[in-house]
């Protein structure tokens, strides 16, 4: 996996040739050709280290060693000579293997620059190579970063996940073993490890023959050069890498194998595929074809194979897609299915993938398919996929031999669906019948799910089937809009389950561009479902205003048949993680995810009888009624100090100090939805009437790997520093921190007591005072989003009685917090009896 490290010194060795050598192309070839040079060099002198010799500069060409380069006694244009006669005169090196020889053919040093090429050459000579893997990390970076690799749909597939693929389809010493896009070789270098390390007494003459069932194709020959290389390395003495197009060459057709593994390019060129006739499948999508070539081109009774596949595989609806899926299932490939999570190809692509599993013997002998989603593959899911705890690979392994030995014992497969393999990992067992139903051939886990509980109770419908008008809102530009008119609502307006108002921030057009667009005017009562994050998906009714209402294109507006379904239950609906289960296997996008109206029309929600509808909307309003009550007490409720005119006033600098906290990046940053991380405290997290809270919306989880010194303990009293906006009003707000975890944003202060006797909880309860909060507030700059500094908050006055009173007025103000917390439980309790009744509906 590509490690920081390498990525930076990546970035330097371009940067450095830029001003050079402003070709792309160039770049790659040169950064390769010195890491090569200087990696053969590493193997000369780790050879000479355990006693050996040198076995490339030796002779002639000894003069070229790594060393002889770095000569101090070199001068500019003596060093520039030097390096340019030997990656010119290398491809002549006898000592060399031929696959060496051939990457430096036509090798020469485009410039003659001594300062340029000492800094670059100082650059390549910090690389240092645990294994021969690091290269091929560069390499592939080099492209990355190039976009030569995004635009081909090949990405770099990480070390945890090839493995994985290996464990299970369990390659055996005298299989003939192809990956047909082999890229850097990883996968057929994985399989050898995996085999070896199975048989631990290998003979030279079987390892010699295993060497020789390793093949692997690819059409770029840069990537068949670096194969060669990474596989010789590897102590592979003629590696079986070969230039070859797998999808319109039939040279190699007739050529079968016992394993096939693979992660295949993802992306088409414009046109598509133009392959031989040959395929079962017609199509032109590349990741149709070539799951169909490994179909056909595993040994027939006992072929095994596992391919990393997009997302369209799973479930688009296009013929040949489907034509596709229905081979797998009907002709006996198929036996299960695993569900990576989107990311796992960060920092090149965050595009969602699943693994599919062959195997002619298995599939034959089971009416079923397993289904695993793996949720946490042991790293995170940001760009720098830094490594965490609680990796489901392993369960997910136990859960497929698990499902292939009942297969093979003879187990039927009523008994596994009633015994559903137990994982960390969601895992299912699916009828091949229930797959082929309607004829899509779905592989969607989830999708089977759902329906299988629903056939308990209540029928299962998609959200079309259920709507009376379903269409996207209207494109409208800041340039048709207006200072007032026909009210627009918009996506920020569409929270989770309830609407936002903002009503300082509305948005209008006039009745002419209302005309003029064709606009589609939205009523009390109508659904908007928000196609854009965070999260996709959530939902609210639209309220009464005293205008006229459209709304943006972004948002999906569904009037529903309200003989079949209340409006008000499918607004529930999108306030728990069932809802959002279903949804995400829609998604698409890498980078910002969202859904599109087809898809979202597809959703499936649970249906009951409209008197059970009627029952539970109506329990659930009941409960709404009392949180509605609690939360207004919470909000309302603001702690009062009584001041005596006799008490003091004294500045916050003579009592405490303000410390600031750390500007956090995005390469700390991990998923909200990852446990027992610490999570960012920001100034979004505080609420504009006191205290802190925390949403999906605007909570941030970081990593191990962050300065220890700004995690935040229990008890410690914070102060947010900025307003965020002008429409915000946090700005001066104190806050206790409780027992969450909790890091500490460069816009919060922490406020330590200096000087006594003063009772920290007054001071909180001070700095809450509407009159200490416009002292602070006069303190900040800013023209319309204010901030302030802990030496400007330092300069405020509060009062300052003796300890005594101090604490009396704290004891009173606590009375009132436990009658505030209590409030705040009763909220907690009722919104989960909320979310457990709308639960009930899918788990049936």
């Amino acid at each position: 996996m590509l490690d920081t490290e390498t990525k930076r010194r990546i970035d330097t060795a371009r940067d450095i040739l830029v001003g050079k050598i402003p070709n792309p192309q160039a770049q790659i070839e040169q950064i390769t050709i010195a890491l090569i040079y200087k990696f053969m060099d590493d193997m000369d002198k780790g050879s000479v280290e355990m006693g050996g010799k040198a076995s490339f500069f030796v002779g002639d060409y000894e003069k070229y060693a790594w060393n002889k380069i770095f000569d101090p006694r070199l001068g500019g244009f003596e060093l520039v000579a030097l390096y340019g006669d030997a990656i010119e005169a290398m491809d002549q090196n006898p000592s060399i293997p031929q696959l060496f020889r051939d990457i430096f053919k036509n090798a020469y040093l485009p410039y003659r620059d001594p300062e340029t090429l000492k800094l670059f050459l100082k650059t390549i000579n910090d690389f240092q190579y645990d294994h021969s893997e690091r290269l091929g990390d560069a390499y592939e970076y080099l492209l990355s970063v190039l976009g030569s690799q995004g635009d081909a749909g090949q990405f770099r597939t990480p070390r945890h996940i090839i493995d994985f693929i290996v464990s299970v389809v369990d390659p055996q010493k005298g299989d003939r073993i192809l990956d047909p896009a082999c890229g850097t070789a990883g996968f057929l270098i994985s399989a050898y490890k995996h085999i070896v390390k199975s048989n631990p007494k290998l003979s030279a003459t079987e390892r010699t023959k295993l060497m020789r069932n390793l093949v692997g194709y690819d059409i770029s020959p840069d990537m068949v050069r670096l194969s060669l290389v990474n596989m010789f390395l590897h102590q592979f003495p003629t590696p079986d890498i070969v230039e070859y197009d797998t999808l319109t060459s039939e040279d190699r057709w007739n050529d079968y194998f016992d394993v096939i593994i693979a992660n295949p390019p993802f992306m088409s060129p414009k046109g598509g595929i133009k392959p031989h006739k040959r395929f079962s499948v017609q199509a032109k999508r590349s990741e149709v074809l070539f799951v169909d070539y490994i179909a056909e081109h595993i040994n027939p009774k006992t072929g095994r194979a596992g391919i990393i596949v997009p997302e369209g595989i799973i479930f688009q609806s296009a013929n040949a897609y489907k034509e596709l899926r229905k081979m797998l299932v009907e002709k006996h490939f198929l036996y299960a299915v695993v569900s990576l999570p989107a990311g796992v190809f960060n920092p090149y692509s965050g595009v969602k993938t699943s693994i599919l599993f062959f195997d002619k013997q298995i599939a034959a002998a089971s009416d079923s398919i397993l289904f695993v989603k793996i949720q946490n593959d042991g790293f995170n899911l940001g760009a720098q996929r830094r490594e965490i705890s609680g990796s489901e690979l392993p369960e997910a392994l136990a859960a497929i031999n698990t499902f292939r030995s009942a297969v093979l014992s003879g187990q039927n497969t009523e008994e596994l669906s009633q015994k559903p393999v137990q994982s960390k990992s969601v895992s299912s067992i699916v009828k091949k019948t229930q797959i082929a139903e309607k004829g899509e051939f779905n592989l969607s886990g989830d999708r089977y799910v759902h329906n299988t509980r629903a056939v308990n109770r209540f029928e299962f419908v998609s959200i079309s089937e259920v709507a009376e008008f379903f269409v996207d809102g209207n494109w409208i530009e800041s340039k048709d809009q207006s200072p007032s008119g026909i009210r627009l609502i918009q996506t920020g307006n569409v929270g989770e389950g309830e609407y936002l108002d903002k009503e300082g921030r509305a948005r209008f057009i006039s009745e002419e561009t209302f005309i003029r667009l064709k606009c589609t005017e939205i009523f009390e009562g109508d659904v908007l479902i928000s196609r854009l994050p965070n999260p996709v998906g959530r939902a609210c009714l639209v309220p009464k205003v005293d205008s006229r209402m459209i709304t943006a294109v972004d948002c999906s507006i569904v009037r529903f048949d309200k003989q079949r379904l209340f409006p008000k239950l499918f607004v529930y609906y999108t306030r728990i993680e069932n809802y959002y289960k279903e949804l995400d296997q829609h998604l698409t996008g890498s980078s910002r995810r969202r859904i599109s109206r087809g898809n979202l029309g597809k959703i499936t929600i649970p249906l009951p009888p409209m008197e059970v509808q009627k029952e539970i909307v109506a329990k659930i309003e009941g409960w709404q009624k009392i949180i509605d009550g609690a939360r207004a007490v919470v909000d309302n409720y603001k702690p009062e100090i009584p001041i005596n005119p006799t008490w003091p006033f004294v500045h916050l600098h003579t009592i405490c100090r303000i410390k600031h906290g750390f500007a956090f990046k995005g390469e700390h940053f991990e998923s909200y939805k990852k446990q027992n991380l610490p999570i960012l405290l920001t100034p979004g997290n505080f609420h504009e009437l006191g205290g802190l809270y925390f949403t999906n919306r605007n909570t941030k989880r970081y990593s191990a790997d962050f300065p220890k010194d700004y995690l935040l303990k229990q008890g410690d009293l914070v102060i947010v520093m900025t307003d965020l906006s002008p429409k915000m009003k946090i700005l001066g707000n104190p806050a206790f921190i409780d027992s969450h975890n909790l890091l500490h944003n460069q816009r919060i202060g922490l406020i330590t007591i200096t000087n006594g006797p003063v009772d920290k909880r007054f001071v909180h309860y001070c700095l809450s005072q509407n009159f200490v909060k416009e002292l602070i507030k006069l303190t900040a700059t800013g023209s319309t989003v204010k901030h302030t500094s802990p030496d400007r908050i330092l300069e405020c006055k509060i009062p300052l009685p003796p300890l005594e009173v101090q604490q009396e007025i704290v004891t009173q103000i606590e009375k009132e917090q436990e009658l505030i917390n209590a409030n705040k439980q009763i909220i907690k309790t009722f919104e989960q009896k909320i979310k457990d009744e709308i639960n009930k509906l899918w788990e049936q």
